[in-house]
C-alpha cells in the first residue's frame, strides 16, 4: 500500500474528506490530490496529516535482526 492509498484509508477511519483533510492542514484540495497523484509528501507532511487527524506517524528502519533506526 503506497502512501496515498494510506491518507485515503486514514480519512475514511477519521470520517473526513479528502477535500476537509486538505483545508484542515492549510492546503487546497488540488493542492492534496496533486500531492497524491505524485507521490511527493515529506515526512513533515505526512506528520503534519497524523496530528491533524489525531493520529502518529512513525517512520524507522527496521533490520532483519530487530534492531531499529
Amino acid at each position: 500500500m503506497n502512501i496515498s492509498d494510506q491518507i485515503k484509508v486514514l480519512c475514511v477511519r477519521s470520517n473526513i474528506s479528502q477535500a476537509e483533510l486538505a483545508r484542515r492542514i492549510g492546503i487546497s484540495p488540488q493542492s492534496l490530490s496533486a500531492k497524491m497523484k505524485r507521490e511527493s509528501f515529506t515526512v513533515q507532511d505526512l506528520e503534519i496529516i497524523a496530528d491533524t487527524v489525531g493520529a502518529k506517524f512513525e517512520r524507522k528502519f527496521v533490520l532483519y535482526n530487530g534492531d531499529e533506526i
